[in-house]
């Protein structure tokens, strides 16, 4: 489970980058019953927090990179992010935003995998990530889909020393890697990976990508506010054995999420 003690490698912020910002918010807010609050003035909103119950749950941004798909970016803990650039540059992959200050919030950089996946760390200062995560309307998995998951286990275990654990779907669905921060027990478990052919993952032009999978109280009710509010399904809802009901979704711009109510222990 993913929690608000972040420690290296593991996932503690997340935002989403999108060509309407005020559409996105009205989307989120209706599927997942988030509040938007703006960080700038006037009516020409750039950015800010979604927060659920008062508290922070992602941020939202206005996609300016050229040629960009809108997606989510998922971030994880550093304790350096200087340092983990250069150990993305030894093991092959891209920095797309070399490390930057927040004002005193914390320090960031942005990355694309060597095969293309991006993603991003986030070196804590004043802000530590977060507020919520694990409860209904907030983040509880991160999944990165990947065309090489040999490939991914040896950059992403490399860079942050992930601990590894192959299960196999049910149904010949293949085979699912769980991934859990270094030194820490089965519990703390934050996200999985999977390999799928290139074909399969034609919404980043065949590159890898990550997304965030949601906490729903009722994953059939989010999947209706989806469609209701101009986004749509690409698989579910549907029932995963020991896991939970989920649903991989679009919202209208086809950013991809997933939602999920846990099945109950």
């Amino acid at each position: 489970m993913i929690t608000t003690e972040f420690v290296p490698g593991s996932p503690c912020w997340l935002d989403l980058g999108a060509p309407d910002v005020r559409a996105a918010a009205a989307f989120y807010g209706a599927v997942l019953g988030w509040e938007y609050e703006s960080m700038g003035e006037g009516e020409d909103m750039e950015g800010g927090m979604f927060r659920k119950d008062g508290k922070i749950v992602a941020g939202l941004g206005k996609l300016t990179e050229e040629g960009a798909r809108p997606a989510w970016m998922i971030y994880y803990c550093t304790a350096d992010a200087d340092a983990t650039t250069q150990a993305v540059e030894r093991a092959g992959g891209t920095v797309r935003v070399p490390p930057m200050d927040l004002d005193d919030w914390g320090r960031m950089a942005q990355y694309s995998d060597p095969l293309g996946g991006q993603f991003a760390v986030w070196q804590p200062g004043k802000n530590k990530g977060v507020d919520m995560v694990d409860e209904p309307g907030s983040l509880s998995w991160t999944e990165l889909y990947t065309s090489d998951a040999a490939a991914a286990r040896e950059f992403y275990g490399g860079l942050f020393g992930w601990q590894f654990q192959d299960t196999e779907l049910p149904g010949g669905g293949g085979t699912y890697t769980l991934i859990t921060p270094s030194g820490l027990p089965e519990e703390r478990m934050h996200g999985g990976l999977m390999e799928l052919p290139k074909e399969d993952l034609a919404l980043a032009g065949g590159r890898p990508y990550w997304h965030p999978v949601f906490a729903v109280a009722d994953c059939d009710a989010a999947v209706a506010k989806v469609t209701e509010n101009g986004g749509s399904v690409q698989m579910g809802p549907e029932d995963a054995e020991g896991v939970g009901r989920l649903a991989v979704c679009l919202d209208p711009s086809n950013a991809d999420f997933v939602v999920l109510t846990p099945t109950q222990s």
